[in-house]
């Protein structure tokens, strides 16, 4: 799993909760980072922030899709960004899930829980 926020922080605390439920966890802090992490690691399931310097997560979000070792990453959105207008923008990048922060940590998990059916 990826986590890609330009809080460093916000990013550290979800990683640490993702690791304690048995997730192994990557993190990214920029839009460029994260799109060079995900091609080399190829994770599953990738939560990015909106708002990242270099490249923002609408954008990585696009250009994870045009790779094809990424094709099947489920792509959740947690962002500050609360607006119909980004909420449709995300789902034209290729965003499987929108979150508003501050997302509950059981929601997150519930997307996990269905990825992991799915892959079964």
């Amino acid at each position: 799993m990826l986590v890609v926020d330009d809080n460093v922080d916000t990013a550290t605390s979800l990683a640490l909760l993702l690791r304690e439920s048995g997730h192994d966890v990557r993190t990214a802090h920029d839009g460029p980072t994260a799109l060079e992490a995900a091609i080399g690691y190829r994770p599953d399931v990738a939560l990015l922030d909106i708002g990242l310097p270099g490249l923002d997560g609408f954008e990585v979000a696009k250009r994870m899709r045009q790779q094809p070792i990424l094709q099947k990453a489920v792509l959740v959105a947690m962002t500050g960004y609360g607006k119909e207008s980004d909420r449709q923008r995300a789902q034209e990048a290729g965003f499987d899930h929108y979150l508003v922060k501050p997302a509950k940590f059981e929601k997150v998990q519930e997307i996990l829980v269905s990825v992991s059916e799915k892959a079964t």
